[in-house]
């Protein structure tokens, strides 16, 4: 997977690895939540949809232009915006 301006390191963890954040995540594909970067409402509302680190998360479909994009989260789809997708840090490792 090539390295868009959406990868960031991890939150308080000085030179830790570049993630990829859902957005990223190709059609088809599974990877695991690593940390949620969004605050405030915008990070309760993707939690109280059970996004949570650990959570496996297959990206299903695209928008015509990409967004928003289309998850399965703990069986049920659930689309989120760009700018929404680009605050969920993922991991692709055992997928």
């Amino acid at each position: 997977m090539k390295r868009s301006r959406a990868m960031r390191k991890r939150k308080n963890s000085p030179g830790a690895e570049m993630l990829p954040s859902l957005y990223d995540l190709p059609v088809g594909r599974t990877a695991t939540v690593n940390s949620i970067q969004a605050e405030g409402i915008t990070r309760r509302r993707m939690m109280d949809l059970g996004l949570l680190p650990g959570t496996r998360v297959e990206a299903l479909r695209a928008g015509p232009a990409g967004d928003p994009k289309a998850y399965r989260i703990r069986g049920a789809v659930i689309a989120f915006r760009k700018e929404e997708a680009h605050q969920v840090l993922i991991d692709f490792k055992g997928e």
